[in-house]
């Protein structure tokens, strides 16, 4: 699957991902072929661009879960944008304490993890689309963190409404670009405005505003952890949306690239919001497609729920198994990266996978 610009798309190409009206009603099903009429309804959906299954690339599978996923993203953002709008125009929103009350119940109460998918963004979505996903991620972090439920509520609605000054820039100002410092700083500006106008709860306005705070402070390098681990959640939740984002100023990170920049600045982000996100969302799952440091490339067979770096890969090239979990193989090798097909759901015949017969593994030939 591969990310093609919006000026790119040809008629005859195949969709990799559904599209969806803001009411949800599925306007093009997956694997459905691109015709002259669809593109133009493309570009005036606003869209940065599509994914696109390649030629001879069959249509990966998508469990429930994903699909609802994906078709909540669309719903929600119409209801965030409406929101913010108002917001930005003096007025108190609409939906904003029912979408919160649904974020929470459809992923503040997970038992396990599901596939976090990046939705596509324009220079007209981003900030609804960023406001989602943060959201999203912040109930999910939260739920393994056991933070109260008025808590929780409260994080989640900050996190909703935390980009809100972004929409009181001049018109044509483009939200896919990176941010200069002292565009940060008028964004706190205007999202304080909009706070210090409506009636929000003390924290909720403290969370939005510390946020904009440690925004800020990384252009200099000043960010530290905060005792407060609700702002923690926030701000562990912006960043890993941001980096796996779509922008137009650069490409996205891939999902364990994010983790590992998280995990490695413990000073900056608290290590118990990191390791929550990890529990709350696959990454390291079997049938993830990986490159390894050593220059091979495999397939993830079982994760390891204790360290996510350290899963079991079957080589592609000799069926050569690398269990990352044994000392003495990590030392010569580790995940270099995922590989890039902008979709890692693979479909995976496990009785196939394991009937042959691999080279034994590492860990056998210590022993």
């Amino acid at each position: 699957m591969i990310f093609v610009k919006v000026d790119d798309l040809k008629p005859g190409m195949r969709l990799g991902k559904p599209i969806y009206n803001k009411s949800g009603v599925l306007l093009h099903e997956r694997d459905s072929k691109l015709t002259m009429q669809s593109i133009y309804g493309v570009k005036n959906f606003g869209l940065f661009g599509l994914y696109i299954l390649e030629p001879a690339e069959p249509l990966p599978p998508m469990t429930d879960d994903d699909i609802q996923f994906e078709r909540f993203q669309t719903v929600s953002v119409f209801s965030i944008r409406d929101d913010l709008k108002l917001m930005a125009s003096g007025k108190e929103p609409k939906t904003l304490d029912w979408l919160v009350n649904v974020i929470i119940k459809n992923y503040g109460r997970l038992d396990r993890k599901i596939n976090f998918v990046q939705n596509l963004r324009s220079s007209d979505d981003f900030v609804y689309k960023h406001a989602l996903n943060v959201a999203i991620l912040s109930a999910m972090i939260c739920n393994n963190m056991d933070i109260t439920v008025s808590e929780q509520l409260n994080v989640v609605k900050a996190a909703v409404i935390h980009d809100v000054g972004q929409l009181m820039f001049p018109s044509g100002f483009n939200h896919l670009t990176e941010l200069s410092t002292e565009e940060k700083q008028s964004v706190r500006k205007y999202t304080n405005d909009v706070l210090q106008a409506g009636d929000f709860d003390k924290s909720l306005k403290r969370y939005v505003l510390k946020l904009h705070d440690y925004l800020v402070e990384e252009d200099e390098g000043d960010v530290r952890v905060s005792d407060d681990e609700a702002l923690n959640v926030l701000y562990v939740a912006h960043t890993y949306d941001k980096l796996t984002a779509m922008t137009s100023y650069k490409e996205p990170t891939s999902e364990i690239m994010a983790i590992r920049e998280l995990m490695n600045h413990e000073r900056k982000y608290s290590v118990k919001a990191v390791n929550s996100l990890i529990k709350s969302i696959n990454i390291m799952n079997p049938g993830v497609c990986v490159e390894l440091t050593n220059g091979k490339k495999g397939l993830v067979i079982t994760e390891n729920k204790d360290s996510i770096m350290r899963p079991m890969v079957l080589a592609f090239e000799n069926n050569h198994i690398y269990d990352l979990s044994v000392n003495s193989v990590y030392s010569e090798v580790q995940i270099k990266d995922v590989m890039k097909t902008m979709d890692n759901r693979i479909k995976m015949d496990y009785e196939t996978l394991m009937g042959g017969s691999p080279s034994s593994t590492d860990s056998e030939k210590e022993s």
